[in-house]
Formats: structure tokens, C-alpha cells, sequence
């Protein structure tokens, strides 16, 4: 009876223990997002804010397809293993990034800029803010520079000592995917249909490749017949020919964030194959038509959309590094 008692006893403290474990498991995972907060580098760079605006001021001034590339780059970093500034990592002899990965290469851009920005923090601040942030701030003020909302963004994130061509290749959604596709891409990094027709509405601004419409232009029926010839006259037939010229994605207002992308969606004029599919008789017509009718209703919900974005597995505490230079680990 006494040997049965003590198995019993060890076996409820050993229950007691995992349970415990179970819980502080729990608070550390839950808590990763909560270290993330809008006034982290508020003593330790009280300066952070106006230095990353000023230098993304003037990028966007010299070029104002520089916002949408910057908006850009933040997507392709949290799409793959978190908003960790792994997109912005150097290929070395011993080390495969993401920047040659499949939705990166010739079009991913910017990256000098985020050089800018992070030599200007360093100078006000050095060895404390993350590249993972600049690029965080760089992409809200991009937004706000070409005339779109403004937000809070939540800071605290740190620099992954890694990256992932094949996440990259995998990760990110190709201009060729369905809805289908779409849709279980995002939820599956906890984003909303909804988020992700908010966070389309990104290509209210920016420039695509021949390369990357040219079968809608050319094979395509849910698409306006002048439209596809406008953007026909560019972009040539021929595979090889013309791969690299651009077209705006917004046709209307290609460097002001509004929410034209949404009524052009509506009169069949999307540039990509993925951006038409938000609208053609699937289950985001609605919401497509809802942000077409109501900016203030896009602003409010792509806000949303990018904070949660901003979330996905960031590095907080201890894990990842402070980078000197976003280009390579410490």
C-alpha cells in the first residue's frame, strides 16, 4: 500500500510539474507578440522615428515607386519565418539568402535604402534598433509619404542569424496563384480573407514586370479588352522579349495609396492573374466592392491587416541579434 501511495505521489508531482511546464510554455509562446510594443525604442532611441521618416522622405521623393518597393520588402520578410530581416541578408560563399529566391530576384529593391536608413540610426543610436524594425517603420511611412493612413507600429523585433531560399520560393505567393491558394497562404499565417484583400490593395502603388502578366494580357477572358491592349503594347508575346519592362499596377494612381486598385479590380482591370481573382465571382467580390466604395473602410482595415502582419513570429528577448549592417549576421 505504501509503494502504491508513492507511486501515486510521484506521479501527481510529476503531473504537477508538466502542468507547470505546459503553462510556462504557454506564457513564453504567448508572450513572444507581447514584447512587441509601439514606444520599445522609446528611451534607448527616442530619435528612432523622425531619422527612418526623413531618409524614406527623401528615397520616396527621388522615386516614388521606392514606397511600394519598401511595403514590398516588409511582405517578403514576414512571409517568410517572421518578420525577422532575413530578406535583407547577402548571398555569401557559405551562405544562400532570400534575395535570389524566386519572387526576390531582379525584383526585390530597395535594399540600398534600408542601407541609409540603418547608417542614420546608427548614427543617432548604435547597436540598438533592428533591421527587422527599419523595415517595419519604412514600410508605414512609405504608405504615409504617398498619401495613405498612418499607424503605430510595434517595435522590438530582432534580426534572424539565418534565412531561407526555399521558404522564400515557398512562402510567398506567386502573381500566378487562385484564390484558393491565396487565401490558405495567409490563414495559414493566422491572416484573414479579409486581410488578405486589404493587404492587396498594397498594389494601389508599384510597378510589375512584363514578365509577371504576360499570360493575363494575352490568355486571359476576365480582363477589359483596352486594358489588355494598353498594357499589350509593352509587354511583347514573345518569352524573353520585354521580360523586364514595367507597367503600374494601379492604372489610375499608380504612386498614391488609395483605393483605386479596388474599383479597377471591379472593371476587370487587375494587372496580375492574383489580383483579378480577389474579384471573379468568388467569396472577396464583397469586400473588394466594399473598399471600392469606401476608402476610410480600406484604410481602417489594411492598418489592421499590416499590424498583424508585423506580428508573425517576430524574435524578441534574447533570440536573433542586433545587425551592424543588415546585410550579413554579426
Amino acid at each position: 500500500m505504501y509503494m502504491l501511495g508513492n507511486t501515486k505521489m510521484s506521479s501527481a508531482s510529476g503531473f504537477s510539474k508538466f502542468c507547470l511546464t505546459l503553462l510556462l510554455l504557454v506564457v513564453v509562446l504567448g508572450s513572444t507578440n507581447a514584447q512587441l510594443s509601439t514606444n520599445f525604442y522609446s528611451k534607448s532611441c527616442p530619435n528612432l522615428l523622425s531619422t527612418v521618416k526623413s531618409t524614406v522622405t527623401s528615397a520616396v521623393n527621388k522615386e516614388a515607386r521606392m514606397g511600394a518597393s519598401l511595403l514590398r520588402l516588409f511582405f517578403h520578410d514576414c512571409f517568410v519565418n517572421g518578420c525577422d530581416g532575413s530578406v535583407l541578408l547577402d548571398d555569401t560563399s557559405s551562405f544562400t539568402g532570400e534575395k535570389n529566391a524566386n519572387p526576390n530576384r531582379n525584383s526585390a529593391r530597395g535594399f540600398d535604402v534600408v542601407d541609409n536608413i540603418k547608417s542614420a540610426v546608427e548614427k543617432v543610436c548604435p547597436g540598438v534598433v533592428s533591421c527587422a524594425d527599419i523595415l517595419a517603420v519604412a514600410a508605414r511611412d512609405s504608405v504615409e509619404i504617398l498619401g495613405g493612413p498612418k499607424w503605430a507600429v510595434k517595435l522590438g523585433r530582432r534580426d534572424a542569424r539565418s534565412a531561407s531560399q526555399s521558404a522564400a520560393n515557398n512562402g510567398i505567393p506567386p502573381p500566378t496563384s487562385n484564390l484558393n491558394r491565396l487565401t490558405s497562404r495567409f490563414n495559414a499565417l493566422g491572416l484573414s480573407t479579409r486581410d488578405l484583400v486589404a493587404l492587396s490593395g498594397a498594389h494601389t502603388i508599384g510597378q510589375a514586370r512584363c514578365t509577371s502578366f504576360r499570360a493575363r494580357i494575352y490568355n486571359e477572358s476576365n480582363i477589359d479588352a483596352s486594358f489588355a491592349q494598353t498594357r499589350q503594347r509593352n509587354c511583347p508575346r514573345t518569352t524573353g522579349s520585354g521580360d523586364n519592362n514595367l507597367a503600374p499596377l494601379d492604372i489610375q494612381t499608380p504612386t498614391s495609396f488609395d483605393n483605386n486598385y479596388f474599383k479597377n479590380l471591379v472593371s476587370q482591370r487587375g494587372l496580375l492573374h492574383s489580383d483579378q481573382q480577389l474579384f471573379n465571382g468568388g467569396s472577396t467580390d464583397s469586400i473588394v466592392r466594399g473598399y471600392g466604395n469606401s476608402p476610410s473602410s480600406f484604410n481602417s482595415d489594411f492598418v489592421s491587416a499590416m499590424i498583424k502582419m508585423g506580428d508573425i513570429s517576430p524574435l524578441t528577448g534574447s533570440r536573433g541579434e542586433i545587425r551592424k549592417n543588415c546585410r550579413r549576421v554579426n
